[in-house]
């Protein structure tokens, strides 16, 4: 299903769908992206397949609020005073992940990318439900940024697909924050 501007039912809709395990695609403030529970790796396993994407590549998580981010990862007062000035934001920031965050979404590592977009629909869809993202696209080809081209390549493959915003089309920038002095990995 194609819903153009989404409304509060659609939300609650695509959360749904993924409380159930299925796949959306949605808006956030760079790209459109790709969601899935973090909670569910059958569910992870399939966006892994539908980007042509290795299990090596780790994927990150949106949040709907800063006080996530610690359910999720270790935060210390310098990293939260960096991530209170920049968040919500166009950024992928780095920590060190907790044990409730899947070694699937991390590629085994011990860092976790989290992402709180400047994006009302991200922040409903993920409030208390950190989902996935990933940008929409095969892996290796530029992201998806045509609301009928998503429909036409992964319509048929993803359970829900949400637009209408006007995005960036620039990817967020990734700020390693699990050593000092901060790092910036992409503009």
């Amino acid at each position: 299903m194609f819903i153009l501007s989404p409304t509060d039912y659609h939300v609650l809709r695509a959360r749904k769908i993924l409380e159930q395990g299925g796949i959306i695609i949605y808006p956030t403030d760079t790209l459109y992206g790709f969601g899935a529970d973090i909670r569910n790796k059958k569910a992870i396993k399939k966006i892994f397949n539908l980007k042509g994407r290795k299990a090596k590549s780790p994927m990150a998580i949106v949040v709907s609020s800063l006080e996530e981010i610690s359910q999720l990862a270790h935060v210390n007062e310098k990293q939260e005073r960096f991530i209170n000035a920049v968040l919500p934001g166009p950024f992928t920031i780095l920590l060190r992940k907790k044990r409730r965050v899947s070694q699937l979404l991390t590629a085994g590592t011990d860092k976790v990318g989290i992402r709180f977009p400047d994006s009302n629909i991200c922040q409903k869809i993920s409030r208390n439900m950190p989902i996935t993202t990933t940008s929409v696209n095969i892996t290796g080809a530029e992201p998806i940024l045509d609301s009928e081209k998503l429909v036409q390549i992964f319509g048929q493959k993803v359970d829900l697909i949400l637009t209408g915003k006007k995005l960036s089309g620039r990817a967020s920038m990734v700020i390693d924050l699990t050593k000092e002095p901060f790092k910036i990995l992409r503009i």
